[in-house]
């Protein structure tokens, strides 16, 4: 074992023996050393309180090394000791990895994601491995009907003994981009999802949900409610059996929340303290926490619904009252860059606006460079626009206190003949033409490049990356590339300007093995024929 370790395990260790002791009451105590090198996070007790399982992102001692994205690690508590935490190699691949839950007797744990034998796990699901005296056996997948998850995200809770899965996914019906779902154990297998509805679900990420031991208060992180930082930790009261009616969200207050991420949110009412993850003064890394708080004002505990079982009053009733409220210049983002030619790289005059619910103008000087202040709580469009050049869109989603500084520059493309524009904001339903309704932003600024430059003559080419069939990705593309244009003549643009071609997986200009690189070649573009 390394020194660092050694070090490491030491803080661990006397950080989780001042846990257990009786009568602590310390909010926010780290349970890792400041300014770690990795994240940690998803902490899960097993049930009878020995065992410590986490995640550890990116660590040397991972499966895949420093770009293992997450192995489960525990320490255990050994006659009043614990132990140096270590990985659990028998539950780890080289994706994603974590602890969801245990069986009502612990013999029985449940993880993120379906297992294939050495390869990673696809986030799909879950699976399931058996307690073999002191370590586990092979996880095994569990079949859950219609599960998808198009998100890169995975979290979840399976509760009740392994009887009841929450998670957060991209699914069908989804209101945002992660949201909140339940499934159920019944004798034929698990059931499909159901979501979980509006009251829980905001068109933003909903993820890491924990669900109380009585089944009725449900803890998940949120960036798309008003809060602290970028994700906070709320909690709700589920109204019915239908799992669709639940109480207003309720922040968890500053005892917990802070201007970073704080997700995670696990409750252990037998052990009399929550633990959870947060990245407030952390360098933005992850590092687990722990939470006891203590009961407040009656106005609060009359807002909790009568049907609150005592066994988990210990980690529901907390403090919303922040003890030094957030200055106006602290929800303040100070954005700066450059506007310049794309060929030439020369500075350019240029406007540049940046749209939510209010605008910010501000325009570039001789030098190309600019800079303004706006609200960092929003979701923005940003237009570049200059006389003679092809004007630019951007989407920018910050959203989030953390952040007090950011630069952002810009190349514009002359108007000229062969000028390709790549449209990285007009989106289709997958495996569809159909438009999404964020794409008209993009296209609108398309129409008024078109009428400002009468003269312009362009050619659509829609383009998909090389999975499936190729005469199925042609005819794909075909059609999107028709849809962007009956966009553009139904807002007053002559179809005789517009031409268009569908190249399927011909054109990449990205690589096709990864999706983070096939999502480049799946795209539409406009190239000017005509000036």
């Amino acid at each position: 074992m390394s020194y660092f370790w050694k070090m490491k395990s030491v803080v661990i260790t006397v950080l989780i023996l001042a846990m257990s002791c009786q009568g602590f009451s310390q909010s926010g105590v780290r349970l890792t050393p400041p300014h770690s090198a990795w994240d940690e996070m998803c902490p899960v007790l097993s049930p009878d309180g020995r065992e410590l399982y986490f995640v550890m992102a990116r660590h040397p001692l991972n499966t895949a090394g420093k770009k293992d994205p997450g192995d489960i690690w525990v320490t255990r508590n050994q006659n009043g000791v614990w132990s140096a935490p270590e990985p659990v190699s028998a539950l780890n691949h080289g994706g994603y990895n974590a602890v969801l839950g245990f069986g009502l007797s612990g013999n029985q744990v449940y993880l993120a994601g379906h297992y294939d034998g050495k390869r990673p796990g696809n986030g799909q699901g879950i699976s399931v491995a058996t307690r073999q005296g002191t370590g586990w056996s092979a996880p095994v997948p569990e079949s859950i009907p219609y599960f998808s998850n198009r998100s890169s995200h995975t979290s979840g809770h399976v509760a009740a003994g392994g009887s009841v899965f929450l998670f957060a996914a991209e699914s069908y019906g989804t209101e945002g981009q992660e949201d909140l779902y339940v499934c159920f154990r019944t004798e034929t297998g698990w059931t499909e999802p159901r979501n979980l509805g509006k009251g829980i679900n905001t068109p933003a990420q909903e993820v890491t949900p924990w669900l109380s031991a009585d089944q009725r208060t449900l803890y998940f992180a949120s960036n798309g409610r008003a809060g602290y930082g970028s994700f906070d930790v709320y909690f709700s009261q589920r109204l019915d059996d239908s799992w669709q009616q639940w109480s207003l969200p309720v922040n968890m207050g500053s005892r917990v929340n802070s201007e970073g991420r704080e997700m995670f949110y696990h409750t252990f009412p037998e052990q009399g303290f929550a633990l959870y993850m947060s990245t407030h003064n952390s360098d933005g890394y992850g590092e687990i926490r722990q939470h006891t708080p203590e009961l407040v004002a009656d106005s609060l505990i009359r807002s909790v619904p009568s049907r609150v079982n005592a066994v988990d009053t210990v980690v529901r009733i907390v403090p919303l009252v922040r003890e030094k409220p957030l200055q106006a210049e602290e929800k303040l983002v100070r954005i700066s860059g450059k506007v310049m030619d794309a060929r030439s790289s020369q500075p350019l005059i240029a406007s540049i606006h940046y749209r939510s619910d209010t605008l910010f103008a501000v325009n570039s000087g001789p030098d190309g460079l600019y800079a303004l202040q706006i609200p960092s709580t929003s979701v923005y469009g940003v237009t570049v626009e200059a006389p003679g050049y092809i004007g630019n869109y951007e989407k920018l989603d910050i959203h989030t206190y953390e952040m007090k500084t950011l630069v952002m520059n810009f190349r514009l493309q002359p108007v000229e003949v062969g000028a390709t524009v790549n449209l990285k904001n007009v989106l289709f339903q997958q495996s569809t033409s159909n438009l999404l309704e964020e794409s008209s932003d993009e296209l609108n600024m398309v129409v008024e490049f078109l009428k400002s430059n009468p003269h312009v003559e362009i050619e659509l080419g829609g383009h998909t990356d090389n999975r499936g069939l190729h005469q199925h990705n042609l005819k794909l593309s075909r059609e999107r590339v028709e849809k962007v244009k009956e966009y553009l003549v139904s807002h007053g643009i002559s179809a005789g300007r517009i031409s268009g071609k569908g190249y399927g997986g011909t054109r990449p200009i990205a690589e096709n093995d990864a999706e983070d690189t096939r999502r480049l070649n799946r795209r539409v573009e406009f190239v000017i024929l005509r000036k």
